[in-house]
């Protein structure tokens, strides 16, 4: 660690062997914690490069659980968090309103990190109980068309820098990798991204990974589309900036996505989006996300076809049946 903590100190960037063996070293509990820190911080102040987050990637995917997925076309759908926005369990809604339009859903998630409530704890709230088994998730998959994987259950090396990072208190690389290791390695991601260099890192890496992608931010500091400011989507084929206007839909207020003081109140906003009783401006804010995920997999259809295709699987109560059908699945 000293070795490559030096290399930093001289302005160097490490390579993706250098990172890879420090997460493999960092698994093997080879460095104390103030090495962790020390490499941790030094990369968040100078900027973690895509080499260095893809060595960080390998090392988590090696030690962690692969599941087999590839018979499936699926989508992971999720934000890197660390926007401070508070919003509710936007991504986490979309999701069941594009299993609701006949599109399978990996969706991989955590407990909240920016905001009091993650999926998990959404989905914990409503009962349901975490698993690795492949054969449950597969089922999952395939009755209510989106199975979760919750990340501690998988990407085993992230334990290891748990405690360091929780007593730095800031944001590190760590929390751009939460996305990059779903264990089933879906061939479709949307990605939301809390900043544009957040956005451009994340665009280079899908390339270098080779999946069929979307990364998203709103230029107001969402890791989604907010609907509070136009975005920018970046995927393996364009870039484009789009408004609310442009998607048939209104601009709205931060107030009107906040996700409340406590994980319940997030809870029950995500439930009347799906149950049909929420604001327009909830509602609408899902059927964005969830729009963009629809045109991520299937590049037949326009963004104005993919939001009137989110729209009636929210409106029709399509998407609450999926997640009514998902929370039986895993309960």
């Amino acid at each position: 660690m000293k070795t490559y903590l030096l290399k930093l100190i001289d302005g160097n960037t490490l390579t993706q062997e250098d990172t890879y063996n420090i997460m493999m070293g960092i698994i093997d509990e080879k460095y104390n914690v103030q090495q962790i820190a020390a490499l941790l911080m030094t990369l968040q102040t100078r900027g973690v490069t895509v080499e260095e987050l893809l060595g960080f990637r390998q090392g988590l995917l090696e030690t962690g659980k692969y599941l087999d997925f590839s018979e499936y076309n699926t989508l992971d759908i999720v934000g890197t968090g660390g926007d401070g926005k508070n919003s509710f369990n936007i991504s986490t809604c979309a999701a069941f309103v594009i299993a609701g339009a006949g599109y399978q859903v990996t969706k991989h998630g955590n407990g909240g990190s920016s905001s009091v409530s993650g999926a998990s704890n959404v989905l914990q709230g409503h009962g349901v109980k975490f698993t690795d088994d492949i054969n449950q998730l597969k089922r999952s998959l395939e009755e209510a068309g989106i199975c979760y994987f919750h990340a501690p259950l998988f990407a085993y090396g992230m334990k290891f820098v748990g405690p360091t990072r929780k007593a730095l208190g800031v944001p590190t690389c760590f929390n751009l990798l939460g996305p990059l290791v779903n264990p089933c390695h879906p061939q479709n991601s949307l990605h939301g991204t809390a900043n544009q260099a957040q956005l451009r890192l994340y665009t280079n890496l899908h390339q270098r990974i080779g999946d069929n992608f979307g990364v998203i931010t709103s230029y107001d500091g969402y890791d989604e589309i907010s609907l509070t400011s136009g975005f920018k989507i970046c995927t393996n084929n364009f870039e484009k900036v789009y408004t609310p206007v442009d998607l048939g839909l209104k601009y709205i207020e931060q107030s009107d996505i906040y996700g409340g003081e406590t994980p319940e109140e997030a809870m029950k906003i995500f439930d009347a989006v799906l149950e049909g009783t929420a604001t327009e401006a909830q509602k609408n804010v899902v059927i964005a996300n969830a729009a963009c995920g629809i045109s991520i997999m299937d590049k037949n259809i326009t963004m104005a076809d993919s939001v009137a295709i989110a729209k009636e699987s929210l409106e029709s109560g399509k998407a609450l049946a999926k997640f009514k059908k998902f929370v039986e699945v895993n309960s």
